[in-house]
């Protein structure tokens, strides 16, 4: 039997007569035409704007280096400086940063024949995978977090259901906002982390997702219902913890499970407990941390002594928006001008 020789193409491409290629440029013309057609307006809208935002990033880096480099080179370097500029000159989300690499390099290659390298767009997002798991970047997102205020504590404290359920999650919220912590804090805390004294408690907050682990401490209340030291002591008591995570499942039956509580536990028990105590804006895991730098500062704390509970950087943006947020009502320019 002679053996199957797979078909050889011609070494020389077909040549077409002049009508032919007419033809065949309609049609490329047309399959782009109906491709781009099949792109809803918003897209485009949101690649417009991506490339606009890329064409403003070009320009502050000619400022900066003193060369203005050509809006096609779009580059690993280039990229992943993007996703920096975007993070922390833009305050960008997450969310948003990542759409815009997609922007740039569809735009790049449709409206530019560019064609990015694949190791541009891995390394650009590999430089955004940690800003993905930021909670105070990710609550750029969704707008800032409405910051929780000890009349708000109050009232879901007056909610709070009975039992073991009950107990948890009001030392929860009380502690997230006595830490001003983030709820992967939160969530990591453990039991033996957590030790009273005379004050009050000295709580020590887990490292999580390359942050450094920090110590602090969280006075007695005056207000027994929002006293996050007298809201421990009874859920420690009542739940026999003494060691291993702080804050634990609970089943039908009234069974305290042994693994902590994940991150996006933490934020449904404060949303969920907002909620029933009639709250009239949407609280989440980040109100707390939130509230307690806005109502520290408005108690006339020191930045820095609130940034050693919170555990922001010095420079961070987010930390001090929250400190002119809660500087507005202070010495106001419009005070006691003579209106």
């Amino acid at each position: 039997m002679a053996a199957l020789v797979p078909h050889q193409p011609d070494a020389t491409p077909a040549v077409y007569d002049a009508a032919t290629l007419a033809v065949l440029a309609a049609m490329e013309e047309a399959a782009e035409q109906h491709l781009d057609n099949l792109i809803p307006r918003n897209t485009k809208r949101g690649y417009a704007n991506d490339w606009a935002l890329w064409g403003e990033f070009h320009d502050w880096l000619a400022m900066r280096t003193g060369h203005a480099l050509p809006v096609t080179a779009v580059t690993k370097g280039t990229l992943v400086g993007f996703v920096v500029w975007l993070d922390t000159i833009k305050l960008a989300a997450p969310t948003s940063i990542d759409r815009r690499i997609t922007g740039v390099t569809v735009t790049a290659r449709n409206e530019h024949g560019v064609e990015v390298p694949k190791e541009a767009t891995v390394a650009a997002r590999k430089a955004l995978k940690p800003l993905k798991a930021d909670e105070d970047r990710i609550a750029r997102g969704r707008g800032a977090a409405k910051a929780a205020t000890p009349e708000q504590l109050r009232q879901m404290s007056a909610a709070v259901p009975d039992g073991l359920t009950g107990l948890r999650d009001r030392a929860l919220w009380l502690m997230a906002f006595g830490i001003a912590g983030r709820s992967a804090e939160v969530a990591a805390l453990r039991a033996d982390g957590i030790t009273l004294h005379s004050k009050g408690l000295k709580v020590r907050v887990p490292g999580v997702k390359g942050r450094p682990a920090r110590e602090v401490v969280v006075m007695y209340g005056k207000n027994p219902d929002t006293c996050p030291v007298r809201a421990w002591s009874t859920w420690k008591a009542a739940s026999g913890i003494t060691t291993g995570a702080a804050f634990r499942a609970i089943d039908v039956w009234g069974n305290v499970g042994d693994r902590h509580l994940s991150a996006e536990a933490v934020r449904e028990v404060i949303a969920r407990n907002a909620e029933r105590a009639g709250i009239a804006v949407r609280l989440t895991g980040h109100s707390m941390r939130a509230g307690f730098i806005t109502t520290s500062r408005l108690a006339g704390k020191r930045e820095e002594k609130i940034r050693q509970q919170s555990g922001h950087a010095e420079n961070s943006p987010a930390f001090w928006g929250y400190i002119r947020e809660a500087d507005k009502w202070t010495d106001a320019a419009s005070e006691d001008i003579g209106l």
